[in-house]
């Protein structure tokens, strides 16, 4: 079962504040995280914290944590990732562990149903996305801004902000020269 942050078994480190976990596993008390893959650009997206407490928190509060990350792509934040899963005695699956796991789980009818609409469809969308993402430079004038991705460019012109006025304001004639006066 899924639990939302507000019913959540598993709660923070430090707040007590329930947790959302992608699957409950009551019966054997696993807290399972489910994620179609883990990009480097995981950490950019400023939760990277969240997901490597994860783990822990299962952890402290009674639950085996255990990650399930479809596509086998390997990468540093993965790693990273499974790491703590693993120091806080949970499991990893990834790639075809993944898939075989949730097909051991789930019991004849529903592998089948896994299979036939969910595991062969995502794998043929992930067989299509780009092993790499092109070469992307940005560059940046008081003029114009150019992004250039894998040779095709882009440029746009910056709007010319008018000059600021330099040194001290004028005061108004019927102002007296003692600023402390006021």
């Amino acid at each position: 079962m899924p639990a939302s942050a507000r019913k959540s078994p598993v709660k923070r480190k430090g707040t007590g504040s329930g947790r959302q976990v992608d699957c409950v596993r009551e019966v054997d008390k696993r807290a399972y995280e489910i994620k179609l893959r883990v990009t480097i650009a995981a950490s950019g997206q400023g939760r990277w914290q969240e997901e490597l407490d994860f783990p822990e928190d299962c952890r402290a509060s009674g639950y085996r944590p255990v990650l399930i990350v479809l596509d086998p792509t390997s990468n540093p934040k993965l790693t990273e990732l499974q790491q703590m899963f693993m120091r806080a005695g949970g499991e990893c699956h990834v790639g075809q562990a993944a898939w075989d796991h949730l097909e051991r789980m789930a019991g004849e009818t529903m592998a089948t149903f896994l299979g036939r609409y969910v595991h062969y469809p995502i794998e043929a969308l992930l067989s299509e996305s780009p092993k790499q993402l092109p070469q992307i430079t940005f560059a940046i004038s008081d003029e114009v801004l150019t992004v250039d991705v894998a040779g095709e460019r882009l440029r746009i012109e910056r709007a010319v902000q008018p000059e600021l006025a330099s040194g001290p304001d004028e005061l108004p004639d019927d102002i007296s020269g003692d600023a402390n006066s006021l």
